[in-house]
């Protein structure tokens, strides 16, 4: 998906928020039970079968990578909020994977992912957070998640669960034909997330991608979500770039190697802000929050150099050593709507039956050195 070009400024209105735009639903404790069972089935059958412990979702990471973020000066007073309101330069790392909770073949064409960690962030903190200095965005290459309520999302994921290693085969087949009918929806310009979710997301590189938080967060007194937009040249080259992955299970993670190999990166993050809440819910984030109501607008800067994008060292220290959540950072940036409150105790439990069975600490960074591998 491309953004506006004309990102410049923000609503001269943005809505501050009340508690009144979230409405929980009902039994959503009983939801979260259910994802927390279901992502837990997906981690204990891949690592009966593989012996490794992996993520329940974000298996399989292509690139791990650290750099630097840059807080941009001279925001207006709406943008100039939480993490955000002064300039300041962090170090970040950066984790860019693929949905599933196996380490599938490539050809497999699956939705990606960027998970961007900011190391070294004062202010106060999320309940669960209070000790560490992150905060994390978790993001996918699309501007809505897949479900309108918990209660879906718990359908898809048991869907995805029961799927969960095996007939690797029959996926590749059926994401090649995904990826023909995929192909011809968005001829007729549409697009089915549903069809890019199973199996049908196009064969591109994943570093030109723009990354979505799909769901909102707080930002400050308002209401954000986020995207990570590449714009250096020779990432916004990959953007559509199309891979060669016939009988090359690992090629994007190879891809993203050669690239930073030879050349750093930079992506802008931009934030946009909510202004009315029929047309940018809170708790649907099915929903795309329209562009010509509020534009993303830049507030931070993301730079990379050059460096090795994956080795078995880094892999133990980003896909071992690290956890990414939503639920790591300020409370200035509470994450808000069902599939954002629903996250939490998922991502806590996928992180502890890592730790448990690996032995590696997995302890949230303070500083650029505690995550180089």
């Amino acid at each position: 998906m491309l953004l506006d070009e004309d990102h410049s400024a923000p609503p001269s209105a943005p809505l501050r928020y009340h508690p009144a735009v979230e409405q929980p639903e009902a039994d959503e404790a009983a939801t979260a039970d259910g994802l927390v069972a279901a992502l837990l089935s997906i981690s204990e059958t891949t690592y009966r079968d593989g012996g490794r412990p992996l993520r329940s979702v974000h298996a399989k990471s292509h690139a791990l990578l650290t750099g630097e973020i840059e807080i941009l000066a001279d925001l207006p007073p709406v943008l100039a909020q939480g993490l955000f309101a002064q300039p300041a330069r962090y170090p970040v790392a950066m984790r860019v994977s693929t949905i599933p909770g196996d380490l599938l073949d490539d050809n497999v064409s699956v939705p990606r992912g960027m998970a961007l960690k900011i190391i070294g962030v004062p202010g106060e903190r999320l309940a669960g957070s209070e000790d560490d200095a992150t905060q994390d965005f978790v993001m996918v290459n699309g501007p809505v998640f897949a479900a309108p309520t918990g209660k879906a999302f718990l359908k898809n994921l048991k869907l995805l669960a029961g799927t969960t290693d095996k007939a690797e085969g029959a996926k590749k087949a059926l994401s090649t034909v995904l990826q023909s009918v995929e192909s011809v929806v968005e001829a007729f310009g549409g697009k089915s997330a549903t069809l890019v979710q199973l199996g049908g997301h196009p064969e591109t590189n994943p570093l030109g991608e723009t990354y979505f938080t799909q769901a909102p967060l707080l930002y400050g007194d308002y209401i954000a979500k986020f995207a990570l937009v590449p714009v250096s040249p020779e990432l916004t080259a990959l953007t559509n770039a199309k891979v060669d992955l016939s009988g090359k299970p690992d090629r994007l993670r190879q891809a993203a190697i050669d690239f930073f190999h030879a050349h750093g990166g930079v992506w802008e993050l931009r934030a946009q802000l909510c202004c009315d809440l029929e047309t940018m819910p809170v708790e649907d984030s099915t929903v795309e929050w329209p562009q010509e109501t509020s534009a993303y607008v830049p507030v931070a800067r993301v730079t990379v150099a050059s460096q090795e994008a994956w080795s078995a060292a880094k892999s133990k220290a980003f896909d071992d050593g690290l956890s990414f959540s939503p639920w790591h950072g300020l409370a200035a940036h509470r994450p808000l709507g069902s599939i954002m409150r629903l996250r939490k105790p998922a991502y806590r439990m996928s992180a502890r039956f890592r730790f448990e069975r690996n032995g590696c600490p997995m302890m949230e960074p303070k500083a650029s050195k505690d995550i180089s591998g």
